[in-house]
């Protein structure tokens, strides 16, 4: 399988990054497109519950856990102190799909769209300083750009966009 494509999704807090990377996923999954998501913390998080087996393995010390069912499995790497990895080492360790869609890492060099809402915690714009912004998804008028303007809610012609953008085709299985 040859590289995948990759597109990013930018924006501030609460600017709708995340209804529009689950909608674009949905969208193009539907398309026959195989879809692997990075979706980057500025914060702390933790996906395991206090008390459960695999948290009290990483409590422990264990470098990495891993969590295996008949229905999926995830492994948990802990950096104990050493640096964040970058985008890059994250990239290398999907398993191969057609496209990439980064929500966050708004300073990659790689395509994307800026996600604007009035309700998000900075209204800053963006793509004035960020060659690599291709378009802009608002839920409200913008006058600030000459770029390609989406509704924030039009999935199906931001999915059209990243295609374009990316040189996505159609899986072979999917061309009638």
């Amino acid at each position: 399988m040859t590289e995948p494509k990759i597109f990013g999704i930018a924006g501030w807090k609460n600017s709708g990054k995340t209804g529009l990377a689950v909608r674009l996923v949905t969208e193009l999954t539907r398309r026959g497109y195989r879809v692997s998501t990075i979706k980057h913390a500025h914060h702390d998080f933790d996906i395991d519950k206090v008390g459960a087996d695999s948290f009290r393995h990483r409590e422990a010390g264990a470098h990495e856990v891993t969590i295996v069912s008949g229905t999926r499995y995830a492994i948990m790497h802990e950096l104990r102190g050493a640096a964040e990895p970058s985008f890059q080492e994250i990239l290398g360790r999907l398993a191969p799909c057609d496209l990439v869609l980064i929500e966050g890492y708004k300073r990659e060099p790689i395509p994307k769209i800026e996600a604007r809402r009035l309700e998000a915690k900075n209204r800053e714009p963006l793509a004035p300083t960020d060659p690599h912004i291709r378009a802009i998804a608002a839920d409200h008028m913008v006058t600030d750009s000459d770029l390609t303007l989406f509704d924030l809610d039009d999935t199906v012609a931001i999915a059209d966009f990243v295609e374009k953008v990316t040189g996505l085709s159609k899986p072979a299985a999917s061309i009638a």
